[in-house]
């Protein structure tokens, strides 16, 4: 009878030891994904700025002639 209640005690502090080392994990889980979230912000918005800045390059560019027409 001892020896099931000292097996039972073993088994909640293993318990007890892996639900405190799963949350931890899921804190560094949230923290994480926290930052990647921050950073995938980050380069949408250089992408963005990128495109903006290409774009009005393109804009700027002269318009090549399509009619293969070639001035002598």
């Amino acid at each position: 009878m001892i020896s099931e209640f000292d097996l039972l005690s073993e088994k909640i502090s293993q318990l007890a030891s892996l639900t405190h080392a799963l949350r931890r994990e899921n804190a560094e889980l949230r923290l994480k994904n926290t930052e990647l979230r921050q950073e995938n912000r980050q380069l949408t918005e250089r992408m963005e700025s990128a495109h903006q800045r290409v774009s009005s390059l393109i804009e700027t560019l002269p318009v090549a002639d399509q009619g293969g027409e070639t001035d002598k």
